[in-house]
């Protein structure tokens, strides 16, 4: 064990640097306006053609040399965790390892080059690729039609939404069917979707034991019901194991089972939604076939639709036309609601993602399920005696919840708690969602962790918990002390954001 100074003074150094960890400050405060990385001749004259949109004054940017840039960048790169850099243990998110053979697919040159406005006929093998990628969608969830298009787990939600409200419009009940069931631990973009098309939100409540029960259908449900929106297993790490009943209770009064993919990592090649009457699901291939998070871009939500809203898929979808395959970009007299979408989806999603199917087989992906389902239950199970669950002590499914009763009587709150463990060395795990849980925190390992990446996170996670039970309260206050920036004022940033840059240049 590394012996840290911990009774002592950081020593501040000349440049601000912490020797490897070096202090970077914005592009703004480094760069000139007045000089670039690329030499280029003075443009000729040129008529205006933006009349009063046309810019006034200097644009701004700060001007930098190439290896100004990239070292600014790589130093950022060094402030981040990843799940290259170690177990990320993110409950609700999936924060599991990107196989390099999917990453090694996706660069080739076929797929990465590939661009929107091409002529289908020199797309024919993307296309092939995605008419793959669907079959094996549709046999794994057992449903009927895949949508290809929705960029995210949020976008595929409003996707799955807006077939159902075309099925609902061409019945002739949009007047009479506005409303949504959701239960009260959903995702917080499930109730964002729904209101979004116009939809009342009905809320469900949890029962006890951190489940939907029966009862609380039935007493919502009724001819005004459009949908329920439950997520399975739900976001407490529990199998809803009404689902079945659940279903039929919305069929029988006419509404629609959409059901929040997020957590399909837990039951892939286990369990197929479509035999537990599930009509539409969106799936995060980021989350269950491993291509990565973040960016705003690389994400990736295909929805999968039951026989009775497969009709109503958003355009455009794959079909074989003789020997060729095409893009359905125009209705042509389907009851498609329209685009989602100016362009298809993410093609590198979807190589990745029908990389790590073809490399995983049937019983590989069954396996990676089982065990997400084993790493979790390996968590709660070693840290029961010292942390409390909010809804008693029985097996979870891919991530367990912990709540902050066991933090009763001491200084330290869940955030202490989530700030320490960054001075560990450890990304913290989601905490205070769900909702249902106070002081939640959510704990997802995945499958990616060996047996001793795990032992080192609970050894670590047990060393905390004493602590904090032990009065150790200096160890939580501070927290944290060794990453790049101490503890931040969160709840400021995140209502009174600074986003432009108003300094002195350098």
């Amino acid at each position: 064990m590394l012996d840290h100074p911990k009774d002592m003074a950081p020593i501040e150094t000349f440049t601000g640097n912490c020797g490897l960890d070096q202090e970077e400050p914005l592009l703004f405060e480094i760069g000139r306006e007045n000089m670039t990385g690329v030499d280029m001749e003075e443009p000729a004259p040129v008529a205006a053609r933006l009349g009063a949109l046309e810019r006034k004054e200097r644009i701004g940017l700060p001007g930098l040399s190439e290896p100004e840039a990239m070292r600014h960048y790589v130093r950022l790169s060094r402030k981040n965790y990843s799940i290259d850099a170690g177990l990320y243990p993110l409950g609700s998110c999936t924060m599991k390892h990107n196989p390099r053979l999917a990453e090694k697919m996706a660069r080739l040159a076929g797929f990465a080059d590939i661009h929107p406005l091409q002529p289908q006929s020199t797309a024919q093998g993307a296309l092939l690729l995605m008419e793959e990628l669907s079959h094996w969608l549709l046999e794994l969830t057992h449903m009927s039609a895949v949508a290809l298009s929705p960029k995210a787990g949020a976008h595929g939600e409003l996707c799955g939404l807006m077939t159902i409200k075309t099925a609902i419009q061409m019945r002739g009940e949009a007047e009479s069917r506005k409303v949504v069931l959701i239960p009260q631990s959903a995702h917080g973009t499930n109730p964002a979707s729904a209101a979004l098309l116009g939809f009342e939100v009905r809320a469900i409540p949890a029962g006890e034991d951190g489940v939907v029960h029966l009862d609380a259908v039935a007493a919502a449900v009724g001819p005004d019901v459009a949908a329920i929106m439950l997520t399975n297993p739900n976001t407490c790490g529990l199998f809803e194991r009404d689902v079945v009943e659940i279903a039929r209770l919305v069929h029988e009064a006419g509404g629609y089972f959409y059901c929040d993919g997020a957590n399909f990592n837990a039951i892939a090649g286990v369990a197929r939604p479509g035999g537990m009457g599930v009509d539409a699901m969106h799936l995060n291939l980021h989350k269950t076939f491993s291509t990565p998070h973040g960016g705003g871009g690389p994400g990736a939500g295909p929805v999968v639709l039951s026989a009775r809203l497969a009709p109503f898929a958003p355009l455009p979808f794959v079909i074989r036309d003789g020997e060729r395959l095409r893009l359905v970009e125009h209705a042509e007299g389907t009851q498609s609601f329209g685009r989602m979408t100016a362009f298809h989806g993410q093609m590198g999603m979807f190589v990745r993602a029908l990389a790590y199917i073809l490399s995983h087989g049937s019983d590989g992906l069954a396996q990676a399920s089982r065990d997400a389902v084993l790493s979790a239950n390996y968590v709660r199970a070693s840290l029961r005696d010292v942390m409390t669950q909010p809804f008693g002590d029985r097996p979870c499914m891919h991530e367990v919840l912990f709540d902050d009763a066991w933090l009763k009587g001491t200084s330290v709150t869940t955030l202490d708690f989530a700030k320490a463990m960054i001075d560990e060395g450890y990304h913290p795990m989601t905490i205070y969602f769900p909702l249902v849980a106070h002081g939640a925190m959510l704990i997802e390992p995945t499958e990616s962790e060996s047996k001793q990446s795990l032992d080192q996170f609970i050894a670590t996670l047990r060393s905390l918990a004493e602590s904090a039970l032990q009065g150790d309260s200096r160890r939580f206050a501070s927290a944290p002390r060794y990453a790049p920036r101490r503890r931040l004022d969160e709840t400021a940033a995140a209502r009174k954001p600074v986003l432009r840059w108003s300094g002195t240049k350098g």
